[in-house]
């Protein structure tokens, strides 16, 4: 068995829990537990780390139950979702949204874990949505979690629920670009339409890939998944297929109102040209009228005697009507 690396602190070291089966309260660990005591006793260990700390992938090096691949997934900064089952026990990194300063965010952030009949440990980048709310329920009642996978499938519950959130929001932003498109405004939309497409875009195609993989998980051998999980990844890819409909139900109409309103700017595009069309329509008859009294050249009619400049005039206002006439005549005006 592997030594455990002795140290004042665990590095990285966010939060740990040690939860007992049927206990109302979990039971908080300070950041100075001793290795030993930390990895076992009685219950099971939730064990948060924050990866910005150099020392945290030397510290899980020791910590006894884990595979050099769910090790590598826990300290992993590649920014893609992956799930794996294995002697019994459950790896990967999974999407999430980040939480800062005390208010919730759009921006992607990746959440890694590892997962046996024991323990939860789970590592991340930045602070996430879903970890954090995660934490308050099991302090709220801890009796309804008695084993790890009861947390595994609250961080991804509370994961589907902050997309149905970023759903609501995204919902009501295209409303009010709709409101506005269908409306006597003259506000651009076209610059609040493609950042919020972007992040329906960017979503779906995580969520896709999160189900992909929750629907391999649960074909594995029973052999090689943790006891319970064909169950819990059911739940779990019913929620999210749920919400996966919704996004793209979402992602069809960002791509509607981005067609209608590059159709509203060509019409209007096209309506400055026929106004333009009809000026130059106009115009052209009088400019060739003051090009041929402005030619030097010898024998110029009118260029002689008195009341010229009067002919001249008299000249273009009649060109510009029969421009006027002629466009009526073909049904342009």
């Amino acid at each position: 068995m592997n030594t455990i690396t002795s140290a004042i602190t665990i590095p990285g070291f966010v939060w740990a829990y040690r939860l007992h089966p049927g206990a109302d309260k979990p039971e908080r660990l300070p950041d100075d537990t001793d290795r030993a005591t930390l990895f076992g006793g009685d219950g099971f260990l939730w064990l948060h780390l924050n990866l910005v700390d150099a020392r945290v992938p030397t510290f899980l090096a020791d910590v006894p139950g884990l595979n050099e691949a769910a090790r590598t997934a826990l300290t992993t900064h590649e920014t893609h979702a992956m799930l794996t089952v294995d002697e019994q026990m459950l790896f990967g990194t999974l999407v999430d949204f980040q939480h800062e300063f005390g208010q919730d965010t759009r921006d992607i952030g990746w959440l890694h874990f590892a997962l046996t009949d024991r323990m939860l440990i789970t590592s991340r980048l930045q602070p996430l949505r879903s970890l954090d709310r995660g934490r308050m329920l099991i302090e709220k009642n801890a009796a309804r979690f008695s084993r790890p996978l009861d947390i595994f499938e609250l961080l991804v519950v509370e994961f589907q629920r902050s997309m149905i959130s970023v759903v609501i929001e995204m919902s009501e932003e295209l409303n009010s670009i709709e409101d506005f498109l269908h409306g006597n405004t003259s506000r651009d939309e076209r610059t609040r339409l493609p950042p919020i497409r972007r992040t329906i875009v960017r979503l779906h195609r995580h969520l896709r890939t999160v189900l992909s993989l929750m629907r391999h998980a649960a074909a594995s051998d029973d052999e090689e998944m943790p006891l319970g999980f064909e169950d819990v990844a059911g739940r779990l890819t019913s929620r999210l297929e749920a919400v996966e409909h919704d996004i793209y139900a979402l992602q069809e109409r960002a791509r509607l109102l981005h067609e209608e309103i590059d159709s509203k700017l060509a019409s209007e595009i096209n309506r400055h040209l026929y106004i333009l069309s009809i000026m130059t329509a106009f115009l052209l008859p009088p400019t060739l009228v003051t090009g041929f009294f402005g030619m030097n050249t010898s024998n110029l009619p009118l260029s002689g005697g008195t009341g010229g400049t009067q002919y001249a005039i008299g000249f273009i206002v009649a060109s510009m009507l029969l421009a006027w006439w002629l466009l009526k005549r073909i049904n342009i005006l």
